[in-house]
């Protein structure tokens, strides 16, 4: 009796919009601003949409270059510091800076030389020259840009291991990122003046975090998926989706495991209004879950459909944005039929009903989103040839 009382509160603990009256929405298109073959990473902030890329020159370097709505190029950036650096997440404060992630290296020290005899070369035969040692991409690097596309800070961690960085968020108090080091999943915090806090590790290699959102206490929220026991949640299936609050102190507060029965799940994206989307596999079934969460992790509504698994998500003023790379038809969209891997943006109201759609079968799959009041909803997706197309969501 006692476990049916609990099925039945949990039930209830959320709204799911397929029980809900959802109309029918009909697909519109989407709209294509550029497109920008070295873009990988994207931010709006204010009136313009930032698009950030690695490029290779003599060094490897960073490029960054601001659009206005109509793609209107406002400023250009190059950062080159004569090494080679690289730039792996993105994300703007509220005062309008923007902050990347990467990793960066430092300058080779030339060992002391000593005499040498020129070797004989009795054939002629041509000697290419040698070329000069590159350094590994080891140090953890925070470049902050102000809003006119200047370079205002960089910071550089003490850590020198090389490593991925999967995602940042920044809050008033500083700078929060989470990645991989020698696969295992770190937490690294920072000061708004640059003071790097102490590295928190969670989990093995077991576990993958691909998300961050810093809370404006200073605690931080990961997400993203796990094998493994977190805190004194085990596995509940065959891979379990997890959220989890880690406090200032590098600390496990509070774990939520997402599972279903057979399947593997992971949370691929999320947002600081705890907006979550990722993909739930069930034998050769796979759908994406969107899910709206508070910040203590209760679930306020869901959604599945069908999709590939590749997905992000974004809040919107009072909505929320869905970006999927869907593969078939979704219940509720009229005149969505792909044939192949397609781009379909879902927008939800505060009750997780959909209340617009939007494609394009000429795009493959979502690499980001973001918003502002000014420019609205734009992304980056992948078309057929790996380019980088912008685009734009219609108001």
């Amino acid at each position: 009796m006692k476990f049916f009382a609990a099925l039945l509160a949990l039930s209830l603990a959320f709204i799911s919009p397929a029980e809900a009256a959802q109309k029918k929405v009909a697909v519109k298109k989407i709209e294509k601003i550029a497109i920008l073959p070295t873009a990988e990473l994207l931010v709006a902030s204010g009136s313009s949409i930032i698009t950030i890329g690695n490029i290779e020159s003599t060094t490897s370097d960073i490029s960054l270059s601001a659009l206005s709505s109509d793609g209107t190029p406002v400023w250009n950036l190059l950062l080159d510091t004569g090494l080679d650096e690289i730039v792996m997440a993105a994300t703007a404060d509220n005062s309008g800076n923007l902050w990347l992630a990467g990793f960066s290296a430092t300058a080779v020290v030339a060992e002391s030389a000593t005499a040498t005899v020129t070797a004989e070369n009795p054939d002629s035969v041509p000697v290419e020259p040698s070329q000069p040692v590159r350094s590994d991409l080891n140090r953890l690097t925070l470049w902050k840009i102000d809003s006119a596309g200047q370079l205002s800070a960089t910071y550089y961690s003490s850590e020198n291991i090389t490593g991925i960085i999967n995602a940042i968020s920044a809050s008033r108090s500083g700078v929060s990122i989470v990645g991989q080091y020698n696969q295992r999943s770190f937490i690294q915090n920072m000061t708004s003046t640059g003071s790097f806090g102490k590295l928190t590790y969670i989990g093995t290699s077991k576990t993958s975090l691909n998300s961050i959102v810093r809370n404006s206490d200073g605690s931080t929220s990961v997400f993203g998926t796990s094998i493994e026991t977190i805190g004194i949640k085990r596995l509940a299936a065959k891979r379990d989706g997890v959220l989890i609050k880690v406090s200032k102190s590098g600390a496990i507060t509070n774990v939520v495991r997402s599972s279903a029965i057979n399947a593997e799940r992971s949370w691929l994206s999320a947002d600081s209004n705890f907006l979550l989307s990722g993909y739930v596999k069930t034998g050769k079934k796979v759908e994406t879950a969107i899910t709206k969460f508070t910040p203590a992790f209760a679930p306020l509504w869901t959604l599945r459909v069908p999709s590939t698994g590749e997905s992000t998500a974004i809040t919107a003023g009072k909505s929320s944005v869905v970006a999927i790379s869907s593969k078939s038809q979704v219940s509720s969209i009229i005149g969505w039929k792909p044939t192949k891997p397609s781009l379909l943006l879902l927008t939800f109201n505060t009750k997780g009903l959909i209340t617009s759609a939007s494609g394009a079968t000429d795009l493959i799959a979502p690499i980001a989103l973001s918003y502002s009041k000014e420019v609205g909803i734009v992304g980056l997706a992948r078309n057929s040839e790996s380019s980088a197309v912008l685009f734009k969501l219609s108001k």
